[in-house]
């Protein structure tokens, strides 16, 4: 019991932090954006949605939980003199970030499982642990990308618009690289027939491979690069 309460006091003070002291902000913000694509949806669909278009719609309120985060992280601990402190302490900087990092995605993880839930038993009939097992990996891949770009300018509204940019790229060429084993916002749960199902399995796997190694890269660079305290400092 103690180290479940501790577990608990423990992510309670990351989500804070992570945040910005904004947590509950952000989680309605995240509700709303959600319940606003899907009553948009729904009225423009004029029918019950169904495990295609609900990932979609879950993906814009977990982008929308770890854009915040990932992309001011570096500046407010710069501004709130907590980087001076962080590169005081030896080795354990790294372990201050991955864990901020770390918290941040089990946060979302939990909100999408619930949100997941809810239109599972209201609106269709999908897997819950595939659902959010797929719409948390590229929500990882911008959150690991977001960090690396922070990292490496510093400033968070430049990684702002580095990001926005990044995602209006795939958004205007959606058309065009929506097959490729490439495009950031692939769905899984797409209809096709049965000739292409395996094919479209085997984009699926490469392109969650893809974004998988992307998120790893990027977090290990973004920890490679925080070495340097000159440019933080």
């Amino acid at each position: 019991m103690n180290r479940i309460k501790t577990a608990v006091a423990f992510l309670r003070y990351n989500a804070l932090h992570v945040f910005g002291g904004r947590f509950v902000v952000f989680l309605g913000l995240a509700m709303g954006l959600f319940f606003l694509i899907l009553v948009i949806g729904l009225l423009g669909r004029g029918g019950t949605p169904n495990s295609e278009n609900l990932y979609n719609y879950l993906l814009a309120p977990g982008i929308l939980l770890v854009f915040y985060p990932s992309v001011y992280g570096i500046q407010r601990d710069q501004d709130t003199r907590m980087v001076e402190t962080l590169f005081g302490i030896p080795d354990y900087r790294y372990k201050v970030w991955l864990t901020r990092l770390v918290t941040l995605y089990i946060i979302i993880a939990v909100m999408m499982f619930a949100l997941v839930l809810l239109c599972r038993l209201t609106l269709a009939d999908f897997p819950i642990w595939r659902m959010v097992f797929h719409v948390m990996i590229p929500v990882i891949f911008l959150g690991s990308l977001a960090f690396y770009i922070s990292a490496q300018s510093t400033s968070g509204n430049v990684t702002a618009v580095i990001m926005v940019i990044f995602l209006l790229f795939f958004w205007v060429l959606a058309e065009e690289i929506q097959n490729s084993s490439w495009f950031l916002f692939h769905n899984p749960f797409r209809s096709v027939d049965a000739l292409r199902s395996v094919l479209w399995a085997q984009t699926t796997f490469y392109n969650r491979l893809y974004l998988i190694m992307g998120s790893v890269v990027a977090t290990l660079f973004a920890l490679l690069r925080l070495q340097n305290r000159e440019k933080f400092i």
